[in-house]
């Protein structure tokens, strides 16, 4: 079911953005119904049944002692209409989901069709077979069914599951989290940032660096540089970070910040399948035709929720990597010294042989 959805969810998103129809001469030329009428069959009768349950209470004829169940029906009946409406607008939260920038392509896609439906998108009409109406059931529940070609079969979403659903913070689509978000405010708060690396407001300001706390040293005090050769015979210093502190210092705020994550599981099943499994960026996925997706290392949302420990301590590592390749990465690689004049290009050949010395002259090995 994985692969079909991954499947079907890619290609309807593709037809979607491909505008293909509009050079469909025959389509263009047809007419489509789109008019579902979606409360239609619902309330046709609601009349007749209002008027038989409010005259057997009225007369004193009713089928139930006391006449509870048509006192009961009656309140029920009364109640519809505006429960409808929330019914069908709660749904439409729920599937606006699928038209997420990051959404997840694991996601079951008949929740896409839906959508597709209920927004009136092109190739999802009555002409080609698709259908939506509403139910109203005896128990004062509602539901609400989708019928068409790409529907394996029927779906049906009962109000009172869908709201006890939401309820309980799970939903019939799981949000990918804002993962570029989350990770910038990291940056800010894991502590290895120099001083006035942020605004106010915490956002990183150009020329941010890492705090010279976390920048190797000689014993003397000075910095411990590595040489990289620039070509031409020549060469210059690169400022060395050490990573083991980093990673140290870094480790509870993203402890922290994974805690946060699993309160949602579902938000951590699609964090993986989108970005985390795969390590693409936010800026990697935007600049590709179609974000990327885990493919064969994808988590599944009917077979791996709840998610077990060693998924979750997965989730843990996959994530401080990702947080240390996509967003720290670019503030510890080819950093120039602060020093102006180890800043300076120089001889290559000169330099390796001063730097052998100084090893030997420091550690007494001359």
């Amino acid at each position: 079911m994985e692969n079909k959805n991954t499947l079907y969810n890619l290609s309807l998103k593709q037809t979607n953005k491909s505008n293909a129809l509009a050079y469909d001469k025959n389509y263009v030329a047809s007419n489509i119904d789109t008019t579902f009428g979606i409360l239609d069959g619902a309330y046709a009768n609601t009349g007749v049944a209002y008027a038989k349950f409010k005259m057997a209470v009225d007369s004193g004829k009713c089928v139930s002692e006391n006449c509870d169940y048509e006192h009961k029906q009656l309140k029920i009946l009364e109640a519809a209409p505006k429960k409808s409406l929330q019914f069908i607008q709660t749904l439409v939260d729920q599937l606006a989901t699928t038209d997420d920038t990051y959404y997840d392509v694991n996601n079951n896609y008949v929740y896409l069709v839906a959508n597709s439906i209920m927004t009136n998108k092109p190739g999802f009409s009555k002409t080609e077979g698709y259908n939506v109406y509403l139910n109203l059931i005896d128990d004062g529940s509602q539901s609400i069914t989708f019928e068409g070609p790409l529907f394996p079969s029927p779906l049906v979403i009962n109000s009172n599951t869908l709201l006890a659903l939401i309820g309980a913070g799970t939903d019939l689509v799981a949000t990918t989290p804002d993962i570029n978000k989350d990770m910038l405010k990291l940056l800010t708060d894991v502590g290895v940032m120099a001083e006035g690396a942020a605004d106010e407001e915490g956002n990183l300001l150009p020329g941010a660096t890492i705090d010279d706390e976390f920048v190797l040293k000689n014993s003397d005090g000075s910095y411990d540089y590595e040489i990289i050769d620039i070509g031409m015979g020549k060469g210059r210093n690169i400022l060395k970070f050490d990573l083991d502190k980093i990673k140290k210092k870094v480790k509870p705020f993203i402890n922290a910040e994974v805690a946060g994550l699993l309160q949602q599981e579902q938000e951590v099943v699609a964090a993986w399948n989108v970005f985390i499994s795969k390590g693409s960026s936010v800026e990697e996925d935007d600049q590709m035709a179609q974000n990327a997706n885990a493919g064969s290392t994808s988590w599944s949302y009917e077979k791996h929720l709840p998610l077990d420990q060693k998924r979750k301590q997965l989730f843990e590592e996959k994530y401080t990597e990702y947080f240390m390749n996509n967003y720290l990465k670019q503030f510890i690689t080819q950093k120039l010294p602060t020093v102006e004049q180890d800043a300076a290009v120089f001889d290559l050949e000169q330099a390796k042989q001063a730097k052998s010395d100084k090893f030997l002259q420091d550690n007494k090995l001359n």
